[in-house]
């Protein structure tokens, strides 16, 4: 366990200085966990890549392993092949990209903003990479083309890999998250005609759309109304919709509002459909949003890739953060094969002045922020409402499936070198519209909630 990982210091860590003991300060023991870390990674890649040019075939390889364990299996190699000298071989190769050219799929949101900006402002071509970023339709396709490997990476919902990797839904395959795309971000819009019913407890019978269900969208909404009595499943309907085609359907009187990621909201207002009831901000003040993702296999298959990759965005992230950039970073991510929006309806959104749908012009500037710490207490929340609502079943075990996912470590380690602070544990507390989250008792914050899913 790295210092990142550990929510607590121990008497270690005021005697020695770190929380295993063994090192003079914390950032030593960190950079000591990055070195062993890495090793680690390395010696993976090498065991992998033995294993594929051995068994080619991968049912038959998978055949073998599951038959002798993968202990064994890599005991026979070794003895055929010689992985220690291919592991200390790869290590001199070490910082060599294994793959320039990459495609990351984006759904055209603000909240991929360090995704998508990082192409036209050159930020994967300043860590030697190529990538091609794809404008997708909507989340469940991105989950499928990355599955289907279509994708080397990609923008996702912050839920999404946790549910890809408990396999909610679908087969369960290893997914990671290395960092947070954006914290806010997102609001409440009803449509204009709604503009006097400002009651949430007045809503019963609204259609809503979300995003996905596995969204902080779909969460945060259900949440919301909850509080005010409204049982989601039963009082009011929300569907999944993608979030490019959210404000037609609320033209066309499909649906009375929509939890959704900017700049749908400010689009509903600029089209004079729609108002913003509320900003998600306001419901829970630094929340995640979306995620940069991808597979446990490009992580471990192809780490130099990876951390040029995850550097790249999180330098993107570091620029982002700035709000004398925010403007410069509307123009560029505007155009039709990226956000495809009227750069004022972007601006508005990135620098937090904008027409509410009300007639007032509001100055909130962390409407949308930018914050790539992937903390693994947000990961214990998003699965208590993923049991909350019946989307699992059983017993979860939070903290380590949040460790697994969520590459705190990781992010923590890159941070630094773009400038960034990351913190020293990877877990707070924080509320939910004024009711505390403690990550370390999540059954307990289930259970007291009135409305929510049989276990």
């Amino acid at each position: 366990m790295s210092a990142f990982d550990d929510p607590f210091r121990s008497e270690a860590t005021l005697i020695h200085g770190c929380s295993c003991g063994r090192h003079a300060t914390q950032s030593e023991h960190a950079a000591d966990t990055a070195r062993a870390d890495s090793a680690a990674l390395a010696g993976r890649a090498v065991e992998g890549a033995v294993m594929r040019a051995l068994f080619p075939h991968d049912e038959t390889r998978r055949r073998f392993i599951r038959a002798v364990g993968s202990g064994t299996a890599l005991a026979a190699v070794s003895s055929l092949f010689p992985l220690g000298a291919a592991k200390e071989a790869f290590a001199q190769q070490k910082g060599r990209i294994e793959k320039s050219k990459l495609k990351v799929g984006f759904i055209p949101i603000t909240c991929a903003t360090p995704i998508i900006m990082a192409h036209p402002m050159g930020f994967y071509s300043r860590h030697g990479l190529d990538v091609e970023v794809v404008k997708t339709a909507g989340w469940a396709v991105i989950r499928d083309k990355t599955l289907n490997k279509e994708y080397d990476a990609a923008h996702m919902l912050s839920p999404m890999p946790l549910a890809i990797t408990l396999g909610a839904g679908a087969t369960p395959v290893p997914y990671t998250m290395p960092a947070v795309e954006n914290i806010n971000g997102q609001a409440i819009t009803l449509a204009i005609k709604h503009k006097d019913r400002r009651d949430p407890k007045t809503w019963k019978g609204f259609k809503f759309a979300v995003p996905f269900d596995y969204s902080m969208h779909n969460y945060l909404l259900r949440y919301y109304v909850a509080e005010f009595g409204l049982d989601p499943d039963r009082d009011i309907q929300i569907r999944a919709v993608p979030p490019p085609e959210m404000v037609a359907n609320m033209r066309a009187d499909n649906i009375d509002g929509f939890l959704a990621p900017d700049p749908v909201n400010q689009r509903a207002v600029y089209d004079g459909v729609g108002f913003i009831h509320t900003l998600s901000k306001d419901i829970w003040e630094g929340h995640p949003c979306c995620a940069f993702a991808a597979s446990k296999e490009f992580v471990t298959e192809l780490p130099n890739t990876y951390h040029a990759l995850l550097k790249a965005i999180l330098d993107a992230t570091a620029y982002a953060r700035k709000s004398e950039n925010r403007k410069e970073i509307a123009a560029a991510i505007a155009p039709a094969n990226y956000l495809n929006q009227p750069v004022t309806v972007v601006e508005q959104v990135l620098t937090g002045t904008f027409a509410d749908g009300l007639g007032n012009v509001r100055k909130v500037p962390d409407r949308i922020d930018f914050d790539p710490f992937p903390w693994h207490s947000f990961a214990v929340w998003i699965l208590t409402q993923m049991k909350r609502w019946g989307q699992l079943k059983g017993d979860v075990n939070y903290e380590r499936v949040a460790r697994e996912v969520f590459l705190a470590t990781d992010a923590a380690r890159l941070m630094k070198e773009v400038g960034l602070t990351p913190p020293v544990t990877t877990t707070k507390k924080f509320a939910v519209m004024k009711k505390e989250f403690d990550p370390a008792s999540p059954e307990r914050y289930i259970a007291s909630f009135p409305i929510r899913r049989a276990a």
